[in-house]
């Protein structure tokens, strides 16, 4: 069976940072093909500035399909879009518009509200109760995954890296995050 993750970063929190870094490994060790999306160029202070925020996107999304030109999708049975924060919003758009769209799992770290905005086949979420990207617009993280019937961890003091001010918690965090994404990616 042909296999295929690709990964969707953040802004600030690149495919080399911890979330990216071990569910990438974790894919790899289960079979599958590895394809990343390193992004660039985003304007800087985007936290609380909507256009900044959309323009940030766009560049997401732009640069996403640009690089999964091509790549086609229909030529594996089993696809992974693996998103972190805007990444979730670029994937869940990409996912939701592929006419492999029925084959495409998500997991969705700290997504943001837009995220839910495009339907989704099968997802997995990680959220933190302290990110300060989230939360602000009608329905928090949690009760939009509530509303899709998508499997929301939350991770207690998290901010929006899943991080808390407590290292030794951190590394026991990531492995429980991590222990849900392999779950995940091999059922």
């Amino acid at each position: 069976m042909k296999k295929l993750a690709v990964f969707f970063p953040g802004i600030g929190y690149t495919i080399d940072k911890p979330l990216m870094h071990y569910s990438r490994k974790l894919a790899a060790a289960l079979g599958y093909e590895i394809f990343l999306l390193p992004y660039k160029g985003f304007p800087p202070k985007i936290r609380g500035d909507r256009e900044k925020m959309e323009e940030s996107f766009r560049i997401a999304l732009e640069q996403s399909v640009e690089m999964l030109a091509d790549v086609d999708l229909t030529e594996y049975e089993d696809i992974l879009f693996v998103g972190k924060s805007i990444g979730t919003i670029a994937a869940a758009k990409i996912a939701a518009e592929s006419p492999a769209a029925d084959r495409i799992r998500l997991i969705l770290y700290t997504p943001l509200e837009q995220t839910f905005t495009f339907p989704m086949a099968e997802a997995v979420a990680f959220t933190g109760t302290k990110d300060p990207w989230v939360g602000k617009g009608e329905y928090s993280i949690e009760e939009l995954c509530a509303r899709r019937q998508i499997p929301c961890h939350l991770i207690k003091g998290g901010n929006h890296s899943l991080e808390t001010d407590d290292v030794d918690k951190d590394i026991r965090n990531l492995r429980k995050i991590m222990k849900k994404t392999e779950e995940f990616i091999g059922h």
